[in-house]
């Protein structure tokens, strides 16, 4: 059961959070129905990438072996056989697909499926192309917020949809940055597509990416239609901690070099965690109170 725990990755199932933004942004942050509603997304999501970690893990077997850290993971260890991990994995993305039509939300279930079947084809051939790995990286959480935006019928802003895109995108070139130091120590790729990127377009790319999400917040924050609908001009206020975290995450992932694993350095480094949490409580106390 421990190497079970270990190919689902429940740590990162923090990821999800992200179909939850529909109803922090769409003023619905109180309303018990939608949060039942974003309950049963989140489940589902998490149900279904870790479907695509455990058949990431099984085709990439060999490649994990090579890798100084992914080869302790049970498939690649031989702790846990191939088939027992394509059991997993239908399973997992089964039960992912249900959930949602068990509630009665086609739209949502249509949505996981759209998620598995594009990560499921990164897997067996997308992945092996340099940046367009990184966008289909980015697109799956783009679902997780339409998923979480058809769950509780809350329209999306187009901003809404682009900063979680390049927000991704700049989180997904920084574990890129990690590769390339990998590969510049030891000489072996651990990707096929690491020998496309080298640190300088790394490095751009995460400037580029970075600069136009906090364009996009800014944007967002002073938009019209954002202060009609929360009677609010002083969003842009937020900005200040966007800001901070952005430095931050450059910081840890150029300076520190420790971008190998988002999830893993946003839940240990605590000048992160007090901006995210300064975030949170500026948002809710701007459009709110």
């Amino acid at each position: 059961m421990r190497n079970i725990i270990r190919i689902i990755r429940p740590h990162q199932w923090v990821k999800n959070f992200f179909v939850f933004i529909p109803l922090f942004f769409g003023g619905s942050l109180f309303d018990t129905a939608d949060w039942l509603a974003s309950s049963v997304a989140f489940v589902s999501f998490c149900l279904a990438a870790s479907a695509i970690y455990c058949l990431n893990d099984i085709i990439d077997i060999d490649a994990d072996r090579r890798h100084p850290r992914k080869c302790h993971r049970p498939i690649a260890a031989g702790l846990v056989g191939k088939t027992e991990a394509y059991v997993l994995f239908a399973v997992l993305a089964l039960v992912s697909i249900v959930m949602p039509i068990a509630f009665g939300n086609i739209l949502l279930a249509s949505v996981i499926a759209i998620y598995l079947l594009l990560n499921t084809a990164y897997c067996l051939w997308l992945k092996q192309h340099a940046i367009i790995d990184v966008c289909i990286i980015a697109m799956g959480f783009v679902l997780r917020i339409v998923a979480g935006g058809v769950a509780t019928d809350i329209v999306l802003s187009r901003w809404i949809v682009m900063m979680s895109f390049l927000l991704t995108l700049f989180l997904s070139f920084a574990k890129r940055r990690d590769d390339v130091l990998i590969m510049n120590q030891t000489g072996e790729a651990p990707r096929k597509n690491t020998i496309r990127y080298n640190l300088t377009f790394i490095n751009q790319a995460i400037t580029i990416t970075g600069a136009v999400m906090l364009v996009c917040y800014i944007m967002y924050t002073v938009s019209p239609e954002v202060i009609e609908r929360f009677h609010c001009p002083n969003l842009y206020m937020t900005s200040f901690f966007v800001i901070l975290g952005l430095l931050r995450y450059i910081q840890l992932t150029v300076v520190d070099e420790k971008s190998g694993d988002p999830t893993r350095l946003v839940l240990s480094d605590h000048f992160v965690q007090l901006v995210i949490l300064g975030w949170i409580l500026s948002f809710v106390l701007i459009i709110y109170f």
